[in-house]
């Protein structure tokens, strides 16, 4: 393998919508390091940090449809019976939610998390408190994707966190979806929720890292129950 291949296969491609902001920060870099060279050095270290932060790698998904794949990378920050938010048209009874915390050093490509053909795509404007907080569920600004999937419908939300300005959804309603594919994105740190009906199992623990596209969170079909877990 050529040196030029073995470099396009080591370094992680940044997403388009990163682009800009990359940019920036090196124009940045120029300016202050004309203005004093120092500052150049310390310009570049953020200017790597936004690449790194809008990188987009692949992912192997698994392909079976009664997996519920994590559509973020990030830790478990939750996994309870919650009523899903009333946007989402899903009912009033509780589903079983998942969460997955985003920080500032996790990918923040969003993935879908089943197979299945989007019903329908509700925003809603809100404030912008720490995302790893339960209340940001109801308080902050959201995007909520209705999935039909073989088990019924299920909700995916992007949340927006304390330092995210912006959410990016690049999905239509009535598109089809596989698991695994890419739907949006979120600005600097946030949080994706996942509401699952009746029959769905987790299979990830509270603290888990998870990866987007490739981590199994929850399972349908199955009579082995819940999965315990103990820290090692």
């Amino acid at each position: 393998m050529s040196l030029f291949n073995t470099v396009r296969n080591t370094i992680v491609p940044v997403h388009k919508e990163g682009y800009p902001f990359v940019a920036a920060f090196f124009v940045a870099s120029l300016v202050l390091g004309w203005i004093f060279k120092p500052l150049f050095w310390i310009g570049m270290i953020f200017t790597l940090w936004c690449a790194y932060f809008f990188r987009d790698p692949e992912r192997v998904t698994p392909q079976d449809d009664d997996l519920v794949i994590s559509p973020a990378d990030g830790k478990v920050s939750a996994i309870q019976m919650v009523t899903p938010p009333a946007e989402l048209d899903l009912g009033s009874e509780p589903m079983l939610r998942i969460s997955v915390f985003m920080n500032v050093f996790n990918c923040h490509v969003n993935r879908a998390p089943m197979r299945g053909r989007i019903v329908s795509i509700n925003y809603r404007s809100g404030s912008f408190v720490n995302a790893e907080l339960d209340k940001a569920s109801e308080d902050n600004e959201r995007n909520g994707l209705v999935i039909e999937t073989r088990h019924g419908q299920i909700g995916v939300v992007q949340i927006a966190g304390l330092v995210a300005r912006r959410i990016l959804c690049w999905a239509n309603t009535n598109e089809p979806m596989d698991a695994g594919e890419r739907f949006g994105l979120i600005r600097f740190g946030s949080r994706l929720d996942v509401f699952l009906p009746a029959g769905a199992a987790p299979r990830v623990s509270l603290g888990q890292t998870a990866i987007a596209g490739e981590t199994v969170i929850a399972e349908f079909a199955s009579a082995k129950g819940p999965v315990i877990s103990r820290r090692s």
